[in-house]
């Protein structure tokens, strides 16, 4: 009885799990844990037994930790900023690679910004604009940005265009991962792992009375390095070398390391047998990276003709404010004369009362477009990816530049030269060459798999040490793969689903055809059109110009009446406002016609390069 209760008390007063002692030295592991272990087990027990624990003196595992300590080490110690730089580095040498293969393409792509927006060495506003009445001084002191000065801006700073510019990128850092996995041949792929782990038990057994405590404490590291190749003929090479290592700390310190190497080749025969059906993916992928840049390059040239749109759209809303300006300063005059024969009786109240309604309304046009002149500048800032208090004007000698310049060549004879250079289209070429290829890989696929496979293996040789391959002691073997499926409703399926993409493809290529002969086409009409507009609002300029002369010298003789004045006005700044709209119109539209000919060249700071009829012959 008396026994029996020892017995519990002992079992009662050992149910505590010893605590580890984590914050110890890493040479003092085993002693520091140990130690401490015992020390809570017995507390307060009648029987005081330590167990006998060996210390750790690191012999016959080191190489095996030291090697994995030091990958560990070295994978860890790399920033982000070198993967960063890494990245950077692999994605604009595949860009620049193909390049050269893209007519126009930005020789000096990067993503990288251009850090805080700089406007020193521009010319500065020093007159006020008297068509902004009370608010004339307001742009006194803002930098004047040219043309040329404002596309560099959009270009450098521009959301938008970082954000295309980006999207390249993201594209080419795609294929550098592509061509790591799909490397072509004999170009191994390498990888590696490594794992350790770190056990410690305790386990209490009492027996003919006495307690014994029995601990193991062992550390165990496993390594796998692998390499992948594919060949020219389709063929696949694996290779993987392992390595485990187990080492115990406590009572017969020993250890002990295995390793093995094995190869293995697998040459396709019917299903995925050939190089171009092995790399598909690859050239897929090599081919997307292409089309991105046709495209990146045919936006550079619509992101050209988007900002000078822009541009001469906000001059033309400074030029209705003067002319609203002009407009109201003569209206005021004349009902100020006007006035004075009133006040003598020579003008009746109700000829006057009409002058001033026309001046009520010549105001209010005048305020009104004040306001858009101002609205459509901050948004033209906002679109240059300039701050919206950043104080700019624009170059009102851009509009004073602007001149007719038709270019004499045919509609048909744009057509060819669109149809030769349009980047667009030429990527709708590729992709139905895309799924005429994929049309092979499908077929391909609905053949019965037989595979040539070849391995060999190797042991490690006996050492506890230092355990290298055994050459001597290989096993090899060879045989052939083969699978017949009788279901191949799946492959079946996907060959069914190529053909009909390729037929769409097909179709997909004949309308883009037929939309740029259209887009030409109507390209033609607007610039001819807007030619024609320009000639007759030039016409109804002089007219009205006369007009008013004539109707101001009516009123002088006392002989005109103040609904002919106002209407000759009303038109005269109608037909300047819209001779202005007809010359940026025209130039505009020269601008579209090349940019959709795919001959509109855009120089590395945005600005276009004007094109002649010299240059569409050399391209046709």
């Amino acid at each position: 009885m008396q026994r029996r209760r020892k017995h519990r008390l002992d079992s009662e007063s050992n149910c505590q799990k010893p605590p580890l002692n984590t914050g110890g030295r890493c040479g003092s592991l085993g002693d520091a844990a140990g130690t401490a272990g015992n020390a809570n087990l017995f507390e307060g027990t009648k029987h005081r037994h330590r167990p006998v624990i060996t210390n750790f003196d690191g012999r016959g595992m080191k190489r095996p930790v030291q090697i994995m300590l030091a990958g560990i080490l070295l994978l860890g110690g790399c920033t982000a900023n070198h993967y960063r730089r890494s990245a950077d580095r692999e994605a604009a040498a595949v860009i620049a690679e193909k390049t050269p293969r893209v007519p126009n393409m930005d020789p000096k792509f990067t993503i990288e910004t251009n850090g805080p927006i700089s406007l020193d060495g521009l010319p500065i506003l020093e007159k006020p604009e008297p068509a902004f009445g009370p608010e004339a001084t307001a742009e006194v002191g803002s930098y004047i940005v040219s043309l040329e000065k404002a596309l560099e801006l959009a270009v450098k700073h521009s959301r938008a265009y970082q954000a295309a510019k980006e999207s390249l990128y993201l594209k080419a850092l795609g294929l550098t991962l592509a061509r790591r996995k799909l490397q072509p041949a004999m170009t191994p792929i390498l990888n590696g792992k490594a794992t350790a782990n770190f056990q410690h038990k305790t386990a209490h057994q009492v027996q003919n009375e006495v307690d014994t405590v029995t601990e193991e404490r062992r550390i165990t590291a496993s390594g796998r390095a692998t390499m992948d190749m594919l060949l020219h003929t389709g063929a696949r090479i694996a290779a993987s070398f392992t390595t485990d290592f187990l080492r115990f700390f406590t009572g017969n310190s020993r250890a002990s390391q295995t390793s093995a190497l094995a190869a293995e080749l697998t040459q396709p025969l019917l299903k995925g047998a050939g190089y171009r059906i092995a790399i598909e993916n690859l050239t897929q992928a090599e081919r997307d990276l292409l089309y991105a840049l046709r495209n990146f390059t045919r936006y550079r040239k619509e992101f050209a003709v988007e900002i000078a749109t822009a541009y001469y759209g906000v001059l033309r809303s400074k030029d209705e404010v003067r002319n609203s300006w002009r407009y109201y300063q003569n209206l005021q005059a004349n009902v100020e004369r006007e006035q004075a024969f009133a006040d003598e009786g020579q003008r009746p109240l109700a000829y006057l009362g009409q002058l001033k309604q026309a001046l009520l309304n010549a105001e209010s046009q005048w305020v009104q477009s004040t306001r858009n002149y101002f609205q459509n500048l901050d948004s033209f800032k906002i679109r240059l990816g300039l701050p919206v208090k950043t104080r700019v004007v624009l170059d009102d000698q851009e509009l004073e530049r602007l001149q007719i310049l038709h270019p004499s060549v045919n509609v048909e004879e744009a057509v060819q030269v669109a149809l030769a250079c349009r980047l667009d289209l030429q990527n709708q070429r590729d992709e139905y060459e895309d799924a005429l290829r994929r049309v092979q890989v499908a077929a391909s696929m609905l053949k019965p798999r037989l595979d040539i496979v070849s391995g060999v293996s190797v042991p490690g040789a006996d050492s506890a040490i230092r355990p290298a391959p055994d050459f001597k002691n290989y096993q090899w073997y060879a045989g052939v793969d083969a699978e017949l499926p009788f279901d191949k409703k799946a492959e079946r399926n996907a060959y069914r689903a190529a053909l009909i993409e390729k037929e769409q493809a097909a179709r997909a290529l004949e309308l883009a055809t037929d939309n740029i002969r259209l887009q030409i086409l109507e390209d033609w009409r607007t610039l001819d059109q807007a030619k024609r507009n320009y000639e007759i609002r030039e016409i109804g300029v002089k007219l009205s110009e006369q007009r008013v002369e004539e109707e101001t010298l009516k009123q002088e003789l006392g002989r005109g009446t103040a609904r002919d004045l106002v209407d000759a006005q009303t038109d005269l700044i109608n037909s300047k406002n819209a001779r202005t709209a007809a010359l940026i119109s025209h130039t505009l539209a020269r601008l579209q016609f090349w940019r959709d000919m795919g001959i509109l060249m855009i120089q590395t700071n945005g600005l276009w390069e004007e094109t002649k009829d010299a240059d569409v012959k050399a391209h046709n």
